[in-house]
């Protein structure tokens, strides 16, 4: 049991939690200044105002005093590719000499890379260099992850994937979700045989994944190029039939129809939305549907950047997650994406810690218990170093403003 005390600013305060942050409603983060909050049993208790605090009530719980600091719910990422076999920096160099996303592809590189890679790698490399990882972005302030397969592109690679990323949750101090993404790319060997390997998906794949509990939800790579609306629309139809809820990959380079179809197929997210039309908005605005933006794919890759205050103006929920993958975003810092959402999409910081928290809470569906300071929710929270403003967590982006990360009340230690 602990007490912290003489809180600078306690954020994300919900007396009445919030299930979902809405469009011109995020611009609002309620908060309680020179504030104090207890936790027990791994769970939020109280908070309140110093000018109420009563330490008598007190007495067997540990005092932390953290004078100067501001404690927020740790960031909820929704969107990663965590589980990979290899760093791919040699793709990297390749860009910086010219090649584009898709020049790099169509060679043989980018997904088909990592899945190449991963084929060769034994399940418990893939876990512990995957656990060394979660634990860094832990460290980082994240307190919730989605993760994905996509990297094998068979029956055997896409399960040992998904059963990494359940030994994972098994052994991980915070709530994991899977996705699978069988459709993430055409393997090599289904060159101009598509509809083969949507078959191979939905008769052979997904019973696999349903009979073993794998995952909660299906993505697929609706782009050019990639997967087709059709394909999609099969592919989560398919998902449905056993349980899995669609958080789809669309809009990262065209629009193509692929947000109505993840929309009509009661998509939980769509994630990207690099590039959005006003169908696609007419279509989130009458839905529920998270709208997820992946600031550092687009500095990355110098894409576009989602057009987050459109989309808030619309009356759209908009969460913010990392796409943590070695090919188009190597970093998983939620920091990070702090500072490009405030500096490239000018959100608020108001905005962007509703977009890292409720809302990201709720592309996972875990809004009824994590992303907010709420009495009864888990107990996972930052603390700041001494900051003298909100504001500035996302300015100094240089820097790490984390003194450290508690998960279901203790601090954490990888």
């Amino acid at each position: 049991m602990k007490v912290f005390i003489n809180i600078k600013s306690l954020l994300q305060t919900r007396t009445k939690p919030e299930l979902v942050v809405k469009g011109r409603e995020m611009k609002n983060l309620p908060c309680i200044d020179h504030a104090w909050m207890s936790v027990k049993d791994g769970l939020i208790e109280r908070f309140g105002s110093m000018e109420d605090y009563q330490p008598e009530a007190f007495s067997n719980y540990e005092i932390i005093d953290i004078s100067g600091s501001f404690i927020l719910p740790t960031w909820v990422d929704s969107h990663t590719h965590l589980v990979f076999a290899e760093w791919r920096n040699q793709e990297f160099e390749d860009r910086i000499n010219g090649m584009t996303y898709h020049e790099i592809a169509e060679r043989g590189g980018g997904i088909l890379n990592s899945a190449r890679k991963l084929g060769e790698m034994s399940e418990d490399y893939l876990y512990h260099s995957a656990f060394s990882r979660l634990n860094g972005l832990i460290e980082q302030g994240t307190g919730a992850i989605e993760i994905k397969s996509g990297y094998g592109l068979s029956l055997e690679s896409e399960l040992k994937m998904l059963r990494v990323i359940k030994r994972l949750k098994e052994n991980s101090p915070i709530p994991i979700k899977a996705t699978f993404l069988g459709a993430h790319a055409f393997p090599e060997s289904y060159k101009n045989k598509e509809d083969q390997y949507i078959d191979e998906i939905i008769n052979t794949m997904l019973p696999e994944v349903s009979k073993y509990n794998l995952a909660e939800y299906i993505d697929a790579f609706c782009e050019t190029g990639y997967f087709s609306v059709e394909q999609t629309e099969r592919i989560l139809k398919a998902g449905a039939n056993y349980g899995l809820k669609p958080k789809v990959h669309v809009n990262q380079f065209n629009a193509i129809g692929g947000i109505k179809t993840s929309v009509v197929n009661n998509a939980i997210s769509v994630d990207h939305l690099e590039v959005v039309n006003e169908e696609d908005i007419s279509f989130l605005k009458k839905s529920s549907t998270i709208a997820v933006a992946l600031p550092s794919c687009s500095f990355f890759l110098e894409i576009p950047y989602t057009p987050a205050i459109k989309l808030m103006e619309s009356d759209i929920a908009i969460a913010l997650a990392t796409d943590f993958n070695p090919g188009s975003t190597p970093s998983g810092n939620m920091n990070f994406i702090f500072s490009l959402a405030c500096i490239k999409m000018k959100m608020t910081p108001e905005q962007a810690v509703n977009a890292m928290t409720i809302n990201g809470a709720a592309a996972m569906e875990l809004s009824d218990h994590y992303g907010a300071i709420a009495e009864g929710f888990a107990a996972n929270f930052i603390v700041t170093k001494p900051i003298n403003s909100l504001s500035y967590l996302p300015y100094a982006f240089g820097e790490n403003h984390i003194q450290s990360v508690y998960i279901k009340g203790e601090k954490f230690k990888a």
